[in-house]
């Protein structure tokens, strides 16, 4: 009688079936890096959150985490755990370690979601918005787990595909069964690169612009054909009504008229000139550029006191609490002009228009400063250029950097810039010594400064020279902050001490923070005036800095706040 298995006799037999390095299906260092990863991601950012939105961020950061993972154990279920059968025949062990890592994920899930109520009203308070609840955010974790597991199965779903492909390869084509896994999903990655980029973006593309194209060609309510020649649209102008598109037609019809501003100012105004160009104005930016060159000539822009060439954003808007606050403080005797290079909302252009935007901004700003540069000094007006969002980028891309900019214009207001800006990250990134990312000091602000609000505004002291350059950005802006350094690398904004409206307990995490300030610009706007994205309440203010009149002050700035705040507040 052999007793070589003697002592097998009570050893519990192999479970194929259910991994040994799983948890209930779960990859159990992917789910250990996935509960970090939605722990960190309700952690506070720049814009506070509704808890749908939060778990929508929750499910997608917690994916990641749990693929990060997956991957990293890779190499040691590969190569460590074939040897560990030991454990594998410990089926007991295995469930009480199981009920322990559950009984762990939900600890951290609720614990985690009642911290972030505490959190989220932490970045509420600083911008004035009602406080949430505790409850209310338990629903975020709902959320979070529907998404991680819909997004986790049809992983799995594409895997089986794969591993399907791959025995076909084997068994029908006679492809070695190595080789076979290798061009298994290499195949299926080139096939879905090029069904993404050829059929759903190209047709997404389409759909957006064909979608965005009939609002193009909407007008807002209130909105009408201008009567004043000083307007492009109108019957004198040769940029048709119809062409403008309708953030143009927005544009041109919007503002005072000359009798409310003598009203406002107690002082006859002139009728402030608006000219623009529409995307289906002309074939070509040049065109577009003529076109404004010619309503620049058609209404003697050239003798009004200051021309002030406006980037767009994606859609073509202007802000019209820039337009409206700059007509005030001049009283009319102004010109804006501005052309428009995409339909597209300004995330989409960014992504598919970004130099169609840089390519518009060019040349406007070239083609109208050569034509503005024959001019007797003494007998042109003042140039200066505006920029809000993408649009900043847009006038930031006709100068190669600073000194190009201010030898070329009068002056420049710069608001919200996107982290991308060339010109911006270049000042940033050489800035005074000591001196914070989130409110830089450059050369002593003797060329360009940085302002969040009225008291930074103000509080800077010391020379500041004609002509001036000035960036308005607030601590909670997303747009300002969020770019692909945030994957790998702490920026210095979020090292230094917090700015006015951001958390201080925000802190940064790998990966995790990227995705928390990408999902923050898409609400970058929600929050009250003077936070997050939203600047107009400084931009009066923002102008006068930059290029007030002979005679301007500081109550004159609040009297056009004021009215500027009772304009835009009527329904």
């Amino acid at each position: 009688m052999s007793t070589s298995t003697a002592h097998d006799d009570t050893s519990e037999p192999l479970a194929p079936h259910r991994p040994y390095y799983s948890v209930f299906g779960l990859d159990f260092v992917g789910l250990v890096v996935a509960l970090f990863f939605f722990a960190w991601s309700l952690s506070p950012s720049l814009i506070a959150r509704e808890w749908y939105f939060q778990g929508f961020v929750s499910g997608i950061t917690s994916i990641i985490g749990y693929g990060i993972g997956a991957l990293l154990a890779f190499p040691a279920r590969r190569w460590i755990a074939p040897h560990l059968t030991w454990w594998r025949r410990r089926h007991t062990a295995r469930l009480i370690a199981q009920v322990v890592v559950a009984i762990a994920a939900v600890s951290t899930l609720v614990g985690s979601l009642l911290v972030a109520a505490d959190w989220q009203n932490e970045v509420r308070a600083l911008m004035g918005i009602e406080a949430t609840t505790g409850f209310a955010y338990l629903r975020t974790g709902l959320v979070t787990v529907a998404l991680f597991l819909t997004i986790l199965y049809f992983a799995r779903s594409v895997r089986w595909v794969g591993r399907r492909f791959a025995e076909f390869l084997a068994t029908r084509l006679r492809v070695p069964v190595a080789a076979a896994g290798v061009l298994a999903p290499v195949i299926l990655v080139v096939a879905t690169v090029v069904f993404v980029d050829e059929v759903l973006l190209a047709s997404s593309s389409t759909a957006a612009r064909i979608v965005f194209a009939g609002d193009n060609n909407s007008t807002d309510p209130g909105m009408s054909q201008p009567s004043e020649p000083e307007r492009s649209g109108s019957s004198a102008s040769e940029s048709s009504w119809d062409s403008l598109g309708r953030q143009g037609r927005t544009f041109t019809d919007g503002g005072m008229r000359a009798d409310e501003l003598t009203e406002l100012n107690g002082e006859p105004a002139l009728e402030p000139i608006r000219v623009y160009a529409g995307l289906d104005a002309d074939g070509s930016t040049e065109d577009q550029v003529q076109l404004i060159l010619d309503e620049l000539d058609r209404t003697k822009a050239w003798d009004r006191e200051i021309l002030v060439l406006s980037g767009t954003t994606g859609t073509g808007w202007v802000n019209p609490i820039a337009a409206d606050s700059l007509e005030m403080i001049y009283n009319g005797n102004s010109a804006i002009a501005a052309i428009q290079y995409s339909f597209l909302p300004s995330w989409i252009s960014f992504l598919v228009d970004g130099s169609a935007a840089k390519a518009a901004g060019d040349a406007l700003i070239n083609g109208v400063h050569e034509r503005w540069s024959q001019l007797p000094e003494n007998q042109r007006p003042k140039l200066v250029v505006y920029g809000e969002s993408l649009g900043s980028q847009s006038a930031e891309a006709a100068f190669d950097d600073l000194t190009d900019l201010r030898n070329d214009i009068d002056g420049a207001l710069f608001v919200g810039p996107p982290n991308s800006n060339q010109l911006w990250r270049s000042i940033v990134e050489h800035r005074d010594p000591g001196s914070p990312e989130v409110l830089p000091v450059y050369s002593d602000g003797l060329e360009v400064r940085f302002a969040s609000d009225l008291q930074t505004l103000d509080s800077q002291q010391g020379q500041w020279e004609d002509p001036r350059v000035l960036y308005l950005q607030h601590a909670s802006d997303p747009v300002v902050w969020w770019g692909p350094g945030l994957l790998f690398e702490r920026p210095d904004w979020l090292a230094e001490p917090a700015g006015q409206d951001r958390a201080p307990s925000m802190r940064w995490y790998p990966i995790v923070t990227f995705w928390q300030v990408a999902a923050d610009i898409m609400v970058g706007t929600s929050p009250p005036v003077g936070h997050g994205h939203n600047y107009e309440d400084l931009i009066p203010y923002g102008w006068a800095a930059v290029t007030a009149p002979e005679g301007w002050s500081f109550a004159d700035t609040q009297r056009v706040a004021a009215a500027l705040s009772q304009l835009h507040d009527e329904p």
